[in-house]
């Protein structure tokens, strides 16, 4: 009886180490003013916001970090969303951005895409102009909606990204390697202001002033209204009295005809 070779053993190749610095959290802030623009049929309404835009960095011999940061003032969104990473491997002087589900960002259509990419791009090149950008497949996701899939691709292309597809129906798409110091650090400025903390104190200190304005006319229109309210209540009296006075006098005169 012959005996059967054992079958070959499965290799599995290790995991990949976990990436240092997963609690990080923003330490340098700036406020952003989000310009109110007309109403979107996909996105709706695009009022005046303000956001707040974060920034941490962390570097070691082997790898550097850049986490980029929007919060919404009393709105929360996923751990995923309104958050960018950029990575920077010195070994392989290689750089990537974000991860998998791709940059999602809340509110959409507003300029912040650009924004973020911008800042992240000007970082790179003030450090490492010449790594390379790896290029990465995009989500599939905005293919569900043709204007989210124009708007992340237009944004990408802006940045100096070639943004690339396989398939006639835009679900395989992906941007190609490119050098860091090809990247361009632009975003619309009409949509997204970065506004500095002595521009912040001259806006609330307007804010304040118009305030105190509002209130002193809105007492003034009170007064006003109190003044005619009481006009009015003595109009109604003295209506009254001489609609009794005319009645009176009605049954006096009946009286006096009926009685001659």
């Amino acid at each position: 009886m012959t005996e059967q070779a054992p079958p070959e053993a499965i290799v599995e190749e290790p995991a990949a180490p976990p990436r240092p610095w997963a609690e990080v959290t923003p330490e340098q802030f700036r406020m952003l003013r989000l310009a109110p623009l007309p109403a979107d049929r996909a996105s709706g309404p695009r009022p005046l916001r303000f956001v707040q835009f974060g920034m941490a960095e962390r570097h070691d011999p082997a790898l550097s970090l850049l986490r980029l940061d929007i919060q919404l003032p009393g709105q929360r969104v996923r751990s995923e969303q309104n958050r960018l990473d950029v990575w920077v491997d010195h070994q392989l002087r290689q750089v990537s951005l974000g991860s998998d589900a791709g940059l999602q960002l809340e509110p959409v259509n507003r300029g912040l895409g650009r924004f973020v990419m911008a800042h992240a791009a000007a970082w790179l090149q003030r450090h490492w102009p010449h790594y390379t950008l790896q290029g990465a497949a995009l989500s599939s996701k905005e293919a569900l909606q043709p204007a989210g899939l124009d708007r992340r691709d237009h944004a990408l292309r802006t940045q100096g990204l070639n943004v690339e597809y396989a398939d006639v129906q835009r679900l395989k798409g992906q941007y190609q390697p490119i050098a860091v110091s090809q990247l361009l650090s632009t975003w619309n400025v009409e949509k997204v202001q970065v506004v500095e903390v002595l521009a912040a104190s001259e806006m609330l200190q307007m804010a304040e002033q118009q305030l105190q304005e509002m209130e002193l006319k809105l007492h003034g229109q009170q007064e006003r209204i109190g003044k005619f309210s009481r006009e009015e209540s003595g109009l109604r009296f003295t209506i009254a009295c001489l609609i009794a006075f005319a009645v009176f006098q009605a049954a006096l005169l009946i009286w006096i005809a009926t009685h001659r």
